[in-house]
């Protein structure tokens, strides 16, 4: 069995095992990074049981509650689409899941499973990172879009290369909020479809992450290759500690074969 049919598996039978966990670690350290003010712990309530108990005094936004479940539920939908293509349709659909039901639906500044309709920045502690129009940004994700699929169809992609895609993405920013929670997601749906070990990235890492973005958009790619190189450290050591030992993807290596031997080359 491959990790996502065993994720898919414990999702169906509702086991605390690899599933439960690697939804409640994604959903609260990528909505932390974001500046969500949910505890771990409240996650995990959020997702056992739809309800979470606040601390006295507490003031939680309602948005974070629904993001929180909004992203179990964007999750389950990478899950389930692991082996589909990246395209407009693909990551509306993945914005529109994150975003529903949140404050955003009732601001026309900032549509909901569309691009964005005003220029944004990344900003950061130290700089502000200057994003894609909204003028050029179909153009300019069109283009992010056909290279990177071309590489998927003519071979099996490497970490740095679902990470390329990802900085790029990034400093495209097409969506008016939720970019940086929709490129992480896109990136542990790539390390599968692709049979690289996903991660997790935890908030601990935020600013060598933000830091390593900045760098990579200079050529220097260690720094940010370094802190997604650890966080897969992690994710295998969970998975060695849930006794999980199989493949990422089986599929892939069947799809593989068939495609090597239809191009005549050796195994």
């Amino acid at each position: 069995m491959d990790l996502i049919t065993r994720m898919q598996e414990e999702r169906a039978g509702k086991v605390r095992s690899i599933y439960y966990v690697t939804q409640i670690e994604m959903s609260y350290n990528s909505n932390k990074i974001e500046g969500s003010r949910l505890s771990q712990e409240q996650t995990e309530q959020l997702f056992e049981t739809k309800q979470f108990l606040p601390k006295a005094d507490e003031l939680i936004k309602l948005d974070d509650v629904v993001e929180a479940v909004n992203h179990f539920r964007a999750f389950d939908s990478i899950l389930d689409t692991v082996e589909e293509p990246l395209t407009f349709d693909y990551l509306k659909e993945l914005h529109k899941i994150l975003k529903r039901f949140t404050s955003d639906e009732d601001s026309p500044a900032r549509p909901v499973g569309e691009f964005k309709k005003y220029q944004n920045v990344i900003s950061s502690a130290t700089q502000e990172v200057e994003t894609t129009k909204p003028s050029e940004v179909e153009f300019e994700l069109g283009n992010l879009l056909r290279d990177y699929e071309k590489n998927s169809e003519d071979y099996i992609l490497t970490l740095e290369e679902i990470v390329d895609f990802h900085v790029q993405f990034e400093k495209i920013h097409p969506f008016a909020d939720g970019n940086g929670r929709i490129g992480r997601l896109l990136m542990f749906k790539e390390c599968l479809r692709n049979n690289v070990m996903p991660f997790i990235l935890n908030n601990d890492y935020r600013q060598y992450y933000y830091q390593g973005l900045n760098d990579y958009r200079k050529g220097e790619k260690e720094r940010l290759l370094d802190v997604f190189g650890a966080s897969q450290d992690n994710y295998q050591a969970f998975l060695e500690k849930m006794e999980f030992a199989g493949e990422l993807n089986r599929h892939l290596r069947e799809t593989s074969y068939e495609r090597d031997m239809y191009r005549g080359k050796s195994l």
